[in-house]
C-alpha cells in the first residue's frame, strides 16, 4: 500500500536531522514506498469546503547539510491528493495552532490526520495530564499571586511553567524562601493570558525525567533524560543527556491507565514524561519527540511502529 503523506511541520531547512522525530517519520514513510510532501501550516486554507495547502514533494536522506530535495511548490487538495496528514509543527499551543487543528478536523472521513486534530485541541499537554492527577506531584494551575504564594509556602521550592509551553522553555525554579516569586509572576501574567502551572521542585529529577512513547495506546519505548551541568531541566533541547532505561512498576501502571483513552481519542503518537520513576508531569500530544534517541539505545524502529499503526487505520 503506497500512501500520499503530507507533513505539516516547520521548515525542513532548519531541522536537526540527528534527533528530529518528524524527519525520522519521513524517512520511514519513504522507505515504505510512500510519497512524502512537506508544507508550512501558514499555507493551510479552507474555501467552499476544500482544504488546501502549498506543498512540495520531498525526498529525504540522512546526510547532514544535504538532507532533502524538493519539487516545485504547488497547491494540493488535502482531501483528494493526500491520504495521511502528519500534524507535526512545533508548539507553542496557541490560537494559531488551535485554528489549524480545527481546519484539519474537517478532513475527517476523507484523510487521516495524526494525531487526531480535534483531540489535540481537547488534550493540551499540561491540561490533559490533570485527568491523571493521582499520578502527578502536587499541582496548582492558577493566575492569582495569592494562590501561588500559599502553594509555595506549603511546598517550599517550586517550579513555575507556562501552561502551553514546549521544549522546557521558560521553566523557572523558585527557591524555598520564595525570593523573586512575585516578580516572576508579574512577568508570567504580562506574557501569557492563561493561568500557569506550579509544582514542587522534585529532587527526584536527579534520578531522571523519563520520556515514554506510546503508539496507539501501547508502550513502545523509553529513555531516561538527565539535566546538563548547571541545569535542573532535563529536556534534550536544553542540554540534557539520555540513557537507556526500563519502566518501573509505577510507570507501567500509569501507561496502563491512560493507554485505552489515548487509543479511543485517536492519539496515535504520544510521549509522556515521568520524573523519578513515579511522578507524571506531561502527556505530549502536539508534536512528541524522543523516538530517535529511544531507537539509538534500544535498537528498535519506533517510526516503523508508528507507520504500522497508521497504515492499519488507513487500510
Amino acid at each position: 500500500m503506497s500512501l500520499r503523506v503530507a507533513v505539516q511541520m516547520d521548515p525542513l531547512e532548519s531541522i536537526n536531522i540527528a534527533g528530529d522525530s518528524s524527519f525520522a517519520l519521513m524517512l520511514s514513510a519513504q522507505a515504505r514506498g510512500h510519497k512524502v510532501f512537506h508544507y508550512d501550516v501558514e499555507t493551510l486554507a479552507w474555501e467552499n469546503g476544500e482544504i488546501t495547502a502549498w506543498a512540495r514533494e520531498v525526498i529525504v536522506q540522512r546526510v547532514e547539510g544535504n538532507h532533502f530535495s524538493a519539487s516545485e511548490l504547488r497547491k494540493v487538495d488535502l482531501a483528494k491528493d493526500i491520504d495521511v496528514v502528519l500534524m507535526r509543527q512545533d508548539p507553542p499551543f496557541h490560537l494559531g495552532y488551535i485554528s489549524a487543528a480545527l481546519i484539519l478536523d474537517r478532513l475527517k472521513g476523507t484523510t487521516l490526520v495524526v494525531n487526531d486534530p480535534r483531540e489535540v485541541v481537547n488534550a493540551p499537554e499540561k491540561m490533559f495530564v490533570l485527568d491523571y492527577a493521582r499520578f502527578m506531584p502536587p499541582t496548582l494551575v492558577a493566575r492569582r499571586l495569592e494562590d501561588v504564594k500559599a502553594f509555595q509556602q506549603k511546598h517550599g521550592a517550586v517550579v513555575v511553567k507556562p501552561l502551553h509551553g514546549n521544549g522546557g522553555k521558560a521553566i523557572f525554579r523558585i527557591a524555598a524562601d520564595g525570593s523573586n516569586l512575585s516578580a516572576l509572576f508579574e512577568v508570567f501574567n504580562q506574557t501569557w493570558p492563561e493561568p500557569h502551572m506550579v509544582q514542587p521542585f522534585l529532587p527526584e529529577v536527579a534520578e531522571g525525567d523519563k520520556r515514554i512513547v506510546l503508539v496507539d495506546g501501547e508502550v513502545k519505548g523509553a529513555i531516561n533524560r538527565f539535566p546538563g551541568e548547571g541545569e535542573f531541566r532535563s529536556n534534550l533541547a536544553q542540554g540534557g543527556h539520555a540513557e537507556a532505561t526500563e519502566l518501573t512498576a509505577r510507570e507501567e501502571e500509569i501507561c496502563a491507565a491512560m493507554g485505552p483513552e489515548l487509543k479511543r481519542r485517536g492519539l496515535v503518537f504520544v510521549g509522556i514524561d515521568v520524573i523519578g520513576g513515579k511522578w507524571l508531569t506531561e502527556i505530549n500530544v502536539t508534536s512528541p519527540t524522543g523516538i530517535v534517541a529511544i531507537d539509538k539505545f534500544n535498537g528498535t524502529d519506533t517510526p516503523g511502529l508508528i507507520w504500522d499503526a497508521i497504515e492499519a487505520k488507513v487500510g
